[in-house]
């Protein structure tokens, strides 16, 4: 009887269907970066993915409806992780606040997306999702905003200024995201960029 229950506790459990959806967003993300959108195959997600091609048109008959979803997958790892950063408690200070949601937000995928192909998946996530990719930068932009007013920083008094450092803070990071060799790099610029526009002082 023991033995059975020691058997039984050695067997992992099985994949949710949300694990499963998980995996095939994330072999979609890394196919789509390496190929772009045209090239990219569904066989290719699939392989990347261990599943066989038919289990991957059950979860998205379509290439487009996988690229719709990783796009969706992608804003929600990175900016929904980024404006919750922005209230994380644990971070000692606005600037630790700030730099770990544009790291979240931008850095964390440095090096994901080739850059030949870049100018193609924009086309395409414009194509596929509208304006649902530039409504979520704006909702991250304003909630960088919002916590840098809070902040009661002298380098943004008013709303307006807030919003103005906010906006320039979110160029700078997209800049540095495309300049940077390593992910070290884009933080190391990244911190500067947030002390300069912020005032802050370094430790």
């Amino acid at each position: 009887m023991a033995e059975r229950a020691r058997a039984t506790q050695a067997v992992p459990a099985a994949p949710t269907g949300e694990d499963r959806r998980s995996d095939l967003l994330r072999a979609g993300l890394q196919i789509f970066g390496r190929y772009g959108f045209r090239k990219a195959s569904m066989d290719e997600v699939a392989r990347a993915a261990d599943l066989s091609r038919q289990g991957l048109y059950l979860h998205f008959p379509t290439k487009e409806a996988l690229f719709r979803g990783v796009v969706e997958f992608l804003l929600d790892g990175s900016l929904g992780a980024g404006e919750a950063a922005l209230g994380d408690g644990s971070l000692p200070s606005i600037e630790e606040r700030l730099l770990t949601a544009f790291d979240l937000a931008h850095g964390q995928f440095l090096g994901t997306f080739s850059s030949a192909h870049m100018e193609e998946l924009l086309e395409a996530s414009q194509r596929l999702l509208g304006d649902l990719v530039r409504e979520r930068e704006r909702a991250f932009t304003s909630a960088v905003t919002t916590a840098v007013r809070r902040a009661g920083l002298p380098a943004a008094p008013t709303a307006a200024t807030a919003r103005a450092v906010a906006e320039t803070l979110d160029s700078a990071s997209y800049g540095f995201k495309h300049r940077s060799a390593t992910r070290d790099e884009y933080r190391a610029r990244m911190r500067d960029a947030i002390r300069v526009c912020c005032g802050l002082r370094a430790r």
